[in-house]
């Protein structure tokens, strides 16, 4: 029996490490789940002031319902990240509770274990004391014997003991550890509603903003007119710079003592300065820092249905983000700045030269660089334009030569 209750000792310790284990498993998923909520409150944050900011205009807009849908989108994702911490809450409660039921059972097992050697001992006591027992022996093997009995039988007692207490000690810890989870889980309830509460008023205010916009059809359509024109003259304005850039890039080459040439698949010929900055840009694919620290895209590349008016698309070669007003404009990558100029619709614009790669950010009100200037990543360049609807927005665009690219690729995860 004894030999049973230490052996049940030994299990019972292998399966509170592999329970640990399990924990440790699910606070990493629980901590990676934290995160993600961290995450998509600063984002909630930052679309609040967005959104704030253009609805200060007593006029609707388009950016003001891109705002909306943006902080529509992140209450969506937040309350399944809340679900997805329920359900591990949940998991977690469960195997707590077995894991208290099965300390439970070890508890009375060892209860009745040391109950039966009290039991035992006192039957050995009856009619003389342990002392006289091991004194009354014929031998001194005996003797021996009895004593190396005595001590085995009393620090079996002490174990006995240590294991009841440990086991009480682990069960009060999982006891505590279940109400804290009970406690959590009540609480992620709790948020859970209250992001129901403000997704549902999200939502009543996109179909007020869109009811609002689709009454303003026949303005939407002049400005859509208007901004295709606007984007024609952008694009004409850039191949022109790009194509001035690639004649100068040539007509440098030809001199006697330039080190430029023209690699395989490149589209003007390079020095080995420019190439290797070239080269970190295409390798830096999917990790250049946002030309604004914070905002959405609100207007994506390529060819894209109006957000409101049906049949109508409109074609972007660049992205267009939404942030606050007086953010401050960076370049992307270092580079040089070969183009500052003002378009009409866009506003200041500025287009910096990476190799055989460009970068253009338009829709400034303050250009802090000057022509000819070199420039590192994260520099700012100036500072983006408030429109008179509250809308903040940079229009950013990525070629390689004359080939526009879809700049949502080339930018980091945000």
């Amino acid at each position: 029996m004894q030999k049973l209750g230490f052996i049940g000792l030994v299990l019972l310790i292998f399966l509170g490490l592999g329970q640990q284990d399990i924990f440790a498993q699910a606070r990493k998923t629980r901590a990676q789940i934290e995160k993600e909520k961290a995450d998509i409150q600063k984002k909630l944050l930052e679309f609040d002031q967005i959104l704030k900011k253009t609805s200060e205009s007593k006029k609707v807009s388009v950016g003001q319902l891109n705002a909306v849908n943006q902080q529509l989108q992140n209450r969506i994702n937040y309350i399944s990240t809340l679900n997805g911490e329920m359900r591990l809450l949940e998991t977690e409660i469960r195997d707590t509770e077995k894991q208290i039921t099965s300390l439970e059972k070890d508890l009375k097992n060892l209860k009745e274990e040391y109950a039966g050697m009290v039991y035992t001992s006192s039957k050995l006591n009856r009619g003389t004391t342990m002392t006289a027992f091991v004194f009354s022996s014929e031998t001194f093997k005996q003797f021996f014997m009895r004593l190396r009995y005595l001590k085995q039988y009393s620090d079996a007692r002490k174990k006995q003991v240590d294991q009841i207490h440990k086991v009480s000690e682990e069960l009060l810890v999982q006891r505590r550890s279940l109400e804290d989870k009970r406690k959590d889980l009540q609480a992620v309830l709790s948020q859970e509603e209250q992001q129901k509460q403000q997704l549902d008023k999200a939502k009543s205010e996109q179909q007020r903003i869109v009811n609002s916009l689709n009454q303003q059809e026949q303005d939407l359509r002049k400005q859509i007119a208007a901004a295709k024109k606007q984007q024609e003259n952008l694009n004409r304005m850039l191949r022109e710079i790009i194509e001035e850039d690639r004649k100068r890039a040539e007509a440098a080459a030809r001199r006697p003592a330039s080190t430029a040439n023209r690699a395989s698949g490149s589209s003007i010929p390079l020095t080995p300065e420019a190439a290797a900055l070239s080269s970190s840009f295409a390798n830096n694919r999917g990790r250049l820092p946002w030309p604004v620290e914070s905002g959405f895209i609100s207007r994506p590349f390529g060819t894209h249905p109006h957000p409101t008016i049906k049949g109508i698309t409109e074609d972007n070669d660049g992205v267009d983000i939404q942030t606050t007003p007086n953010a401050s404009v960076r370049a992307v990558f270092d580079g040089e700045v070969i183009k500052i100029g003002t378009i009409p619709g866009y506003g200041g614009t500025i287009v910096v030269r990476h190799g055989e790669y460009y970068t253009m950010y338009s829709k400034l009100k303050v250009i802090s660089v000057k022509s000819g200037e070199k420039v590192k990543a994260k520099q700012v360049l100036g500072q983006v334009y408030t429109n008179r609807e509250g809308v903040a927005e940079v229009h950013f665009e990525t070629w390689k030569g004359l080939q526009p690219m879809n700049p949502s690729i080339w930018l980091a995860g945000q």
